[in-house]
């Protein structure tokens, strides 16, 4: 039995049952592949059906504001996907007639829409022939195929996508898709993979070669840089002081409070005694609290975050700065980095308003 034929045998048996499987809507399964970017089925399972629920295409998703947009993805991170889908969602109604392109061609052509996701999208909407090459097939073509050329380079993608394309069912291609990724996912596993209930490992290159943790090969990544970011927490009983961030940084989009980033962790006493402390903040201002610094992992960067309670701004700094009075109560009309969000549940929990 060939390769093919053998993955597609096993994911006949042993295919979870997802939503997105059971249709060829190309918006579901474009709404699918986008939340499944970085984030695993359970964790993105809730947010389909949350998006599903609330606009019934692509027309409706096309007519909601960013801020609910991302009200919506709270939670997820990458928050650039969910901008990028409302930009791609208005192309489709603007240029698509509002019916979503099923072809290859037409789909690489929008925002947020790569090679992988369209022809993901094509595949398994048409069945047109296009080889999908995610993290879950470079996984399995490189330790099947014992292929250390490194998958993040531009070598190693043209390699892949090559390979992918000759083994793809041309009779069955969405078929073999969905069966080599979900292989990958389930027994091809990144780490612990079941390699002795694996139906391809009598012939598998790094199973016999005993170098399965070695493969793929990545580059290594780029250098974490770390951010030391200090926000300021004022509430006055029923309203808290936040601020949306703009398109310049990460974040962009969401709300989180005022704050003032240094170069190297300061003591809090430095901070205080910094110009921009000075002019936000009265001499006779109160801190009722100081916590941190809390460790937040992003792709590329490590923010340190100290959270300080204090009593008041200076009126003007509000006003100079565009900051928003938010009541409590309706804190969750507001898209928040996950890092806010996790100290505002906290937070909201210790005070009575």
């Amino acid at each position: 039995m060939d390769f093919s034929t053998a993955l597609i045998n096993w994911y006949q048996q042993n295919k979870r049952d997802l939503p997105w499987r059971n249709t060829q809507n190309a918006y579901h399964i474009w709404l699918s592949e986008i939340i499944l970017q970085q984030t695993r089925v359970a964790q993105g399972m809730p947010y389909y059906y949350k998006f599903v629920n609330r606009f019934a295409n692509i027309n409706s998703f096309a007519e909601a504001s960013e801020d609910e947009i991302l009200n919506l993805w709270q939670g997820l991170g990458y928050y650039s996907r969910g901008r990028n889908m409302l930009k791609t969602a208005i192309a489709i109604k603007n240029n698509f007639g509002g019916v979503f392109p099923t072809a290859y061609s037409d789909l690489v052509s929008l925002i947020g829409i790569g090679e992988y996701t369209a022809a993901a999208i094509s595949s398994f909407a048409t069945n047109e022939v296009r080889a999908v090459v995610d993290g879950n097939v470079y996984r399995v073509l490189a330790r099947f195929y014992g292929i250390d050329t490194p998958i993040n380079s531009t070598n190693g993608k043209k390699e892949f996508q090559n390979l992918a394309n000759t083994l793809i069912v041309i009779q069955q291609p969405a078929l073999f898709n969905q069966a080599i990724m979900e292989f990958g996912a389930l027994v091809c596993k990144p780490k612990n993979p079941t390699c002795n209930l694996c139906p391809l490992n009598i012939n598998c290159w790094a199973y016999q070669q005993n170098k399965i943790s070695q493969l793929p090969v990545k580059l290594k990544k780029l250098k974490i840089k770390e951010r030391y970011l200090y926000f300021f927490v004022v509430n006055n009983g029923s309203h808290i002081i936040m601020k949306r961030r703009d398109n310049t940084d990460i974040w962009a989009g969401l709300y989180d409070f005022p704050s003032i980033e240094t170069p190297t962790l300061q003591t809090i006493g430095e901070v205080f005694a910094s110009q921009q402390f000075n002019l936000w903040f009265n001499a006779n201002t109160e801190i009722s609290k100081i916590s941190g610094p809390v460790k937040h992992l992003l792709t590329h960067q490590k923010i340190y975050a100290h959270f300080i309670e204090v009593s008041q701004f200076k009126t003007n700094s509000i006003k100079n700065n565009n900051w928003i009075s938010v009541p409590i109560n309706q804190l969750e009309n507001f898209a928040q980095p996950k890092l806010i969000f996790a100290y505002l549940k906290n937070y909201l929990n210790s005070i009575k308003y």
